[in-house]
């Protein structure tokens, strides 16, 4: 699979597809189970017994079978998880959009933690760190040698703790300790601003249960700085998916009601539904469907001015549900290039108050019959991520790239000449990481490609000038890159 990379947070997000999957939620198990394989579970018991009497030393019985549990579980394919208590918990705070923390989003730059925003209200916020600031040290632990996910557990924990961080602050060329009470922190998901005068770029990072509403209220203030909006681009780029739920939603508020976003397919009968653009099929908690309480002004935009949707390898599971739903109904026009290809939904059965399953369901499917497992979806604008091309793209793992993906619909055992493909792929990719690499020293603290939604976003220009009508630099190189084989087995 290639090197585990430990560098800028922006080169891994496609893989985090693997760990933020389209789910859905349910509260109980399935009452009726399979007839149970017999003579199987005796020679796992027999195995159980032999390791408990025979092993070198004592071996803890929980942590035995909830071992069996997760391997079991991960030799299905990459998105079937077992959870324990702790990995249960990351996983809810993920989807829920709140943790209890300092408040930052932040990446890593020369192996120190870059504040890219403090989160408005937040602790952070209030303690007047700015984007920009480097975090040294964590508490007593320098931060050089750990990695993003390392970071951020130091800087999580329980409310109303205390976490010492020690803050470079380039600007003012000084470093300074902060100490922070942590607190719940409610992220947002979406960005939004008029980029010029009437265009809007709107971002959504992740699909949470609180996209809808951070969407609607996104939407309304843009509406009412810039109430002749033109067109809107819809940046869905390294948004590595989410909520099944709230994809609907955010499809539904660009459809015409009714329109199908999405249908799945699985052995269950509950696993066989089409969801369309209604709040029935989206909306399942107490309060109104923020989508629905739109003005009547903002619900007219967004459902006739012209939308482009940008997306990359990175934009995986429900973000290429909306791309899908959007590109079949001819509501939008997809630019950047072939997403991720996670074409599968998982469910989460609690299997107690703290333990889980999450297990992959159903398979979906865009509106016009498409499955894009394995495969993704191709833009009908191809356009580089810099004027100079796509220069580190190869950096980014695909569903096909994972192993014991799900097979995708045309998927066979391959040939020598495709291993010979996807070995020339990890080559690239490879290359790529040394490229990086190099670029880092040469210039250490430089940020390689422009954040997002700036002025140097070259994708965004070109979807600005999709929707003007103007010339587009579309890209001479990308090529759309087949559906993967995988190796018989996997």
């Amino acid at each position: 699979m290639g090197h585990k990379l430990k560098i800028a947070g922006w080169v891994a997000l496609g893989a985090l597809a693997g760990a933020l999957t389209t789910v859905q939620l349910q509260a109980t198990a399935r009452a009726a189970l399979a007839p149970l394989p017999l003579e199987e579970l005796q020679q796992l018991a027999a195995v159980f017994g032999m390791i408990k009497s025979d092993y070198v030393e004592p071996v803890d019985e929980k942590k035995l079978i909830t071992d069996a549990i997760a391997g079991m579980v991960s030799a299905l394919d990459p998105h079937s998880q077992y959870f324990d208590k702790k990995s249960f918990k990351e996983f809810r705070e993920g989807t829920s959009g709140r943790f209890v923390g300092v408040g930052i989003e932040i990446t890593m730059e020369d192996g120190l933690v870059k504040v890219v925003s403090p989160i408005e209200d937040s602790p952070a916020f209030r303690a007047g760190l700015k984007a920009g600031d480097l975090i040294t040290k964590i508490d007593d632990t320098p931060v050089k040698g750990l990695t993003i996910n390392e970071a951020v557990k130091r800087m999580r924990g329980e409310p109303n703790t205390k976490v010492t961080l020690t803050v470079f602050r380039r600007d003012e060329n000084r470093t300074f300790p902060v100490t922070i009470t942590r607190q719940e922190i409610k992220t947002v998901s979406v960005r939004a601003k008029v980029v010029e005068p009437g265009y809007a770029w709107v971002r959504v990072s992740q699909f949470q249960e609180r996209t809808l509403e951070d969407f609607a209220r996104k939407v309304e203030e843009i509406v009412r700085t810039e109430p002749n909006l033109k067109g809107l681009v819809l940046d869905l780029r390294n948004d590595p998916g989410g909520l099944l739920d709230a994809a609907v939603g955010l499809s539904a508020a660009f459809l015409p009601d009714g329109a199908v976003v999405v249908t799945t397919n699985g052995q269950l009968e509950e696993s066989k539904a089409t969801y369309r653009a209604q709040p029935r099929d989206y909306w399942r908690r107490a309060g109104a469907d923020p989508i629905a309480r739109l003005t009547e002004q903002t619900q007219g935009l967004l459902k006739r001015i012209p939308v482009v949707v940008l997306v990359n390898e990175g934009s995986a599971s429900a973000s290429e549900i909306v791309a899908g739903a959007l590109q079949d109904h001819k509501r939008a026009t997809l630019m950047g290039s072939q997403t991720f290809g996670k074409g599968s939904v998982q469910t989460v059965r609690p299997l107690g108050p703290d333990t889980a399953l999450k297990l992959t369901t159903a398979r979906y499917y865009t509106p016009s019959g498409r499955s894009i497992q394995a495969k993704g979806i191709v833009p009908d604008v191809w356009v580089d991520e810099t004027p100079e091309g796509n220069l580190f793209a190869a950096l980014r793992t695909r569903e096909a790239d994972l192993e014991k993906h799900l097979a995708g619909r045309d998927e066979a055992p391959m040939s020598e000449a495709e291993r010979e493909a996807q070995r020339q792929r990890e080559r690239e990719r490879e290359a790529a990481r040394q490229r990086l690499e190099e670029e880092q020293r040469k210039n250490p603290g430089a940020r390689l490609l422009p954040e997002f939604g700036s002025d140097k976003d070259f994708q965004l220009q070109q979807a600005l000038n999709q929707l003007k009508g103007l010339p587009v630099v579309a890209s001479k190189t990308a090529t759309e890159r087949p559906a993967a084989k995988p190796d018989s087995g996997s």
